[in-house]
């Protein structure tokens, strides 16, 4: 009888717990049908704004990175606007130093393939693949102390060797292949290994260049001058050809009026807020 009423005792509260996750799933189910479903605007503005703030990745979950911006979260804003028939522009606000170099690209592919007219706005930092974003705007301004910039790939690390050998602390290394455990902390890394490293920055550097020249209307030779990982104020990206115009949202609101014919007082701006939520 004891282990009946046990079994029984198990079951309900497997029951319940089956209940509980299935009505959370209908829950977040429903949370996102109607999110996906509700309009930017609700027909009280016109410029769609969404802020590419922190570090762009290829998801969420990231513990390191409180703040992170990812190439869904950009689609599903873009997207949302464009069946939005009350939207006519979109303004993303940049404040970002980068992220990896394919999140960025995706980033990039979406804001220059859409159907609206779109401004990038940085404010403190549009730096590495950040400023590869507000190079796909058709409009990129800053303000004159800006940092803009730092067109250029790393991937360095600190070495754990020393730290390890006085720790006593000793590295075993077993791999099927010589370049598998090439970049780990723990071991020194060989010229072989660094000459590799190298070539496939340079892969990567030269066609991060050869991306902002073809959304800047530059040539690559233009563009591989300024790409030495340094960034700029402002002021000194406009003389450089980096951004289009120095100003704030008030700039932002007269290029909008500008290339929609609409008066300043029509330009509305809608604050988004992505969905970072899964389920």
């Amino acid at each position: 009888m004891f282990y009946r009423t046990f079994g029984r005792e198990v079951a309900g509260i497997l029951l319940k717990a089956f209940v509980m996750i299935l009505s959370l799933i209908f829950v977040f189910a429903f949370i996102d049908s109607w999110y996906k479903n509700k309009s930017i605007s609700e027909g009280n503005c016109n410029i769609a704004v969404l802020p590419i703030e922190g570090v762009i990745l290829p998801f969420y979950g990231y513990d390191d990175y409180p703040l992170v911006v990812t190439p869904g979260s950009v689609r599903d804003f873009i997207n949302r606007a464009e069946d939005d028939k009350n939207i006519k522009g979109l303004l993303f606000e940049i404040n970002s130093s980068g992220g990896t170099p394919v999140a960025s690209e995706q980033i990039s592919y979406y804001i220059s393939n859409s159907s609206l007219p779109t401004i990038g706005l940085i404010g403190d930092i549009g730096a590495s693949g950040a400023y590869l974003v507000a190079a796909s705007t058709d409009t990129i301004i800053a303000s004159a102390m800006s940092d803009v910039g730092s067109i250029g790939v790393t991937m360095s690390y600190l070495e754990n060797t020393v730290k390890n050998e006085e720790e006593g602390v000793s590295f075993v290394e077993l791999t099927s292949g010589k370049f598998k455990e090439a970049g780990n902390p723990n071991r020194e890394l060989s010229e072989e290994e660094r000459v590799l490293f190298e070539s496939d920055l340079k892969i990567v550097h030269d066609e991060f260049v050869r991306q902002i020249a073809e959304r800047r209307n530059k040539s690559v030779e233009e563009i591989q001058t300024l790409a030495d990982g340094s960034s700029m104020p402002g002021i000194i990206a406009l003389e450089k050809g980096l951004i289009d115009q120095i100003g704030n949202r008030s700039s932002v609101k007269k290029t909008f009026s500008a290339q929609l014919g609409l008066s300043l007082d029509e330009i509305v701006f809608c604050e988004y807020s992505p969905k970072t939520f899964t389920y």
